[in-house]
């Protein structure tokens, strides 16, 4: 059993809320308060009328597909400890199921189901669909069983067949002029995209981090569609498109790179042969294949790809006094983003490798100890964003594992896609007793913060 779990057994009256042991070394060391861990959870989460869970991306008011379901995963653990828990989370795939309902393509709505953004990405109906199946797996609760949510997995699916045959059959059009090579082959079997999940448009028609995540989608909606409807013709129709972009992405995505004599994945490819070779601190990228399960940390062109992503050689990885890592052309050049620092680090079998990441998170972040969107690595005072919600979530997902002990959420049913791999573990980077401690400073703090609300979101 898990050890935040274990421990919520144990302590009938939260502790109060202090700081977590960390093992830190730096040049601006300061002590992580627990309560942080939970910021999203306790200020971006809002109890709408229609009793959804509208999840708003930090400090931007509109509630992104992907985002919003990424900041509600890390916390599901808690709700064995708190089932009061499950109401705001179940609200959260009740509200992404209908704002799909809307407009597949949207990949931001507001709290009043209005249109921010049309931008399509191809993760972005990818990511909903991953939250309601892990959500699943973990309670067993049939609520989430609803009508929408039916017909919005339904939607995914006819989406992702349509994009796969773009030309043919989609009419998606974006008004705003941006550059894009649009030659491609529309034979690859994968999913023609428009933008990236950093809301940049796309080099190449076909981002292969998120065909992955598709790829993960499509297998979750399999166990979706037969468990919690019994409808074995929209599981059919998820198992042969899946395994068609599946099949594109490892005859179109690889490639041999001279220079290195190694395999490795795109970034993006037209499918005739032209690749982007690069990778992109917004989640899911190349290195962070393995944390969306889509293959193992050990897979070889895997491990490769990773090597050069976070290398110089990376046209977006930056370095300075006081961070390393990916960065993103939706930011200023050389401008290094926590998310990414956090990806490399739950994709890490390295204790050194994520002791680094989490040292430089403590480093680099807000005085209040929230996560920058981006900042500069030679002056972590000039950054965008003061805070991130997407961020702050997966920096406590960092926590929870390396200090607490918790388990990797599995994200793709059944684990990898790819045969024969097995699933990485986060190391952890403190003694088994100083996990307990942290892990009751963790379930202590929640409890109280639950408490001190009554276990009630806020409203707008």
């Amino acid at each position: 059993m898990a050890l935040v779990a274990l421990l919520a057994m144990s302590f009938a009256t939260p502790a109060p809320a202090e700081t977590l042991v960390v093992p830190l070394t730096g040049k601006r060391v300061r002590d992580i308060q627990t309560a942080t861990l939970f910021h999203t959870l306790f200020h971006d989460f809002f109890l709408e009328d229609d009793a959804t869970t509208y999840v708003q991306s930090g400090d931007i008011p509109a509630m992104w597909l992907r985002d919003s379901s990424a900041q509600t995963i890390p916390y599901i653990r808690f709700q064995t400890s708190y089932p009061v828990l499950r109401a705001r989370f179940a609200g959260v795939i009740e509200r992404n199921a209908r704002n799909i309902l809307v407009d597949p393509y949207a990949n931001a709505l507001t709290s009043d189901y209005r249109i921010w953004e049309r931008k399509w990405e191809v993760d972005s109906l990818a990511w909903p669909v991953i939250l309601a199946s892990v959500y699943w797996r973990e309670t067993h609760d049939r609520t989430i069983f609803t009508r929408d949510l039916h017909r919005a997995l339904t939607s995914v699916v006819a989406i992702y067949e349509c994009e796969a045959r773009h030309r043919h059959c989609s009419r998606y059009t974006y008004q705003q002029h941006v550059y894009t090579n649009d030659a491609y082959n529309a034979g690859t079997g994968m999913i023609w995209g428009a933008f990236r999940p950093s809301d940049d448009a796309v080099q190449y028609r076909f981002n292969i981090p998120q065909n992955a995540s598709a790829v993960v989608a499509l297998r979750n909606i399999v166990q979706l569609a037969r468990d919690g409807y019994g409808d074995r013709g929209l599981a059919d129709r998820a198992i042969t498109l899946g395994q068609r972009v599946q099949d594109g992405i490892l005859r179109y995505g690889r490639f041999y790179n001279s220079e290195r004599r190694v395999w490795m994945y795109a970034y993006e490819t037209d499918g005739f042969g032209r690749y982007n070779v690069m990778d992109d601190a917004n989640i899911p990228n190349l290195t962070t294949l393995p944390y969306i399960d889509w293959c193992s940390a050990f897979d070889q062109v895997y491990l490769a790809t990773r090597a050069f992503a976070l290398s110089m050689d990376n046209p977006f990885f930056f370095s300075g006094q006081y961070a390393e890592g990916l960065g993103s052309p939706h930011t200023p050049y050389g401008y290094v983003w926590p998310l990414g620092i956090i990806g490399r680090a739950l994709t890490s079998t390295s204790s050194l490798e994520v002791a680094t990441a989490i040292t430089t998170l403590a480093e680099t972040d807000d005085e209040s100890g929230l996560i920058h969107e981006s900042f500069y690595p030679g002056g972590y005072w000039r950054f965008t964003r003061p805070e991130f919600g997407w961020a702050n979530a997966l920096g406590a997902e960092l926590l929870f594992r390396s200090l607490a002990g918790e388990e990797q959420t599995q994200l793709a049913w059944d684990g990898p896609l790819l045969p024969y791999e097995r699933r990485s573990r986060t190391p952890t980077l403190v003694p088994f007793f100083t996990q307990v401690e942290n892990a009751a400073e963790i379930v202590g703090t929640l409890g109280r913060l639950l408490h001190s609300t009554g276990g009630a979101m806020p409203r707008q």
